[in-house]
């Protein structure tokens, strides 16, 4: 249940931003459902991948190569389904960010009411 929630959230997060971010096109919330479950799944299976491959390069720049790692998990959703279309890397990586921080700090308000 609790995945469920996690991906409308994401979801409803995604959709909300792509009204207010030119280069990110979301057309309906169907397919901010279907980026929020690609997206899940990108991060289960692809991004392991991609962080041990990059290790190196994380570790010298302290992390902060995770943010190029997530916009390149943004890129690949979108080219995985035909209901998203961002327009560039840079889109890509302002979208992951505050897709990041937006849906954290939501997540965080529901499990504080759900105790």
């Amino acid at each position: 249940m609790n995945f469920l929630i996690r991906l409308v959230i994401t979801a409803l997060v995604a959709y909300g931003l792509s009204t207010v971010l030119s280069g990110v096109h979301i057309p309906d919330f169907k397919d901010a459902l279907l980026f929020a479950l690609v997206l899940a799944l990108l991060n289960v299976f692809v991004k392991p991948l991609l962080i041990l491959f990059t290790l190196p390069v994380t570790i010298v720049t302290l992390g902060l190569f995770l943010f190029v790692i997530n916009a390149i998990i943004i890129l690949l959703a979108d080219k995985a389904m035909d209901g998203l279309r961002v327009d560039g890397f840079w889109w890509a990586l302002l979208f992951s960010l505050l897709l990041s921080f937006i849906s954290s700090f939501a997540n965080s308000l529901f499990e504080q009411k759900g105790k």
